[in-house]
């Protein structure tokens, strides 16, 4: 993205009076790295991070055209953006949290504070619909533990579309944005949303694939997080002293859920040296 932003003009003199879309992308950038916010929710750099919030303030799109960018915008787009990205420095809210969305394997997603920001690595396995170890035409039933958005959910529906999907979270909070999700992207006859306590509510379900991005972060490990993820839902980050309060739960039963050439993926994050 920041290469495309880039443009021929002195920093100083965006700074002055940014007229079009590339300049207050650079402006904004500049704004974004001046203030020393953290980046790690959907982008790792305050270009990308600009770029998102001044393509939403003036409803572009995420890929627009060298014409767009170069396009003059005017007092009302700039007051839009500029309060946008002052928004984004005074509450340190990641951005997703304002422009209330965010992408996830391709898709978009509606996202507020009752859930984490999509941003899992497990995307590209999703893309990828999990090879070589499973055979994709042959995956029927995937269970997605621990949904949040229900972004997994909807993006393994997509990778495979013969399945049907279960967004299982212990949230009721989560789950409304996860079933919001499920309608924005039509896919209500094939993913559902189940309230459940890890398992507790999957009674008697098996499954192909079970993918999981659970709360991993060790008690003592949140207060250090940059603010940014402290307006993230607690819930959602951590699971216990070490961090693997959750992702234990899920080791020792997931065999209870599973069809028997069935596979189990989870995320663990920085608790993974102790397992």
């Amino acid at each position: 993205m920041r290469d495309i932003i880039r443009s021929s003009h002195s920093l100083p003199d965006i700074m002055r009076s940014p007229e079009t879309v590339r300049e207050l992308i650079e402006w904004g950038a500049h704004e974004l790295d001046k203030a020393g916010l953290a980046f790690g929710h959907g982008t790792d750099n305050a270009y990308d991070e600009a770029a998102s919030l001044v393509l939403s303030a003036l409803q572009l799109g995420l890929t627009p055209d060298a014409g767009q960018l170069d396009a003059p915008v005017g007092i009302d787009g700039i007051n839009r953006t500029r309060q946008l990205v002052e928004l984004r420095i005074t509450t340190r809210k990641p951005a997703a949290y304002l422009t209330r969305e965010a992408w996830f394997a391709g898709l978009p997603f509606y996202v507020d504070e009752r859930t984490l920001v999509p941003r899992s690595p497990l995307a590209e396995l999703v893309e990828n619909r999990f090879s070589p170890w499973v055979v994709a035409d042959h995956i029927s039933r995937v269970l997605d533990l621990c949904t949040g958005s229900g972004c997994i959910a909807c993006a393994c529906a997509v990778a495979f579309p013969q399945a049907r999907v279960d967004a299982a979270d212990l949230s009721a909070d989560a789950l409304a944005v996860a079933d919001r999700n499920i309608r924005r992207h039509h896919m209500e006859q094939r993913v559902v949303a189940v309230e459940s306590d890890v398992f507790s509510g999957l009674k008697g379900r098996h499954y192909d694939i079970i993918v999981s991005n659970p709360p991993y972060v060790p008690c003592d490990v949140l207060s250090g997080l940059p603010a940014e993820y402290h307006h993230e839902p607690a819930i959602g980050l951590v699971a216990g002293r070490d961090g693997l309060d959750v992702v234990l739960q899920i080791l020792g039963n997931a065999r209870h859920y599973l069809d028997k050439a069935g596979i189990l993926v989870v995320e663990v994050g920085c608790s993974q040296p102790m397992l």
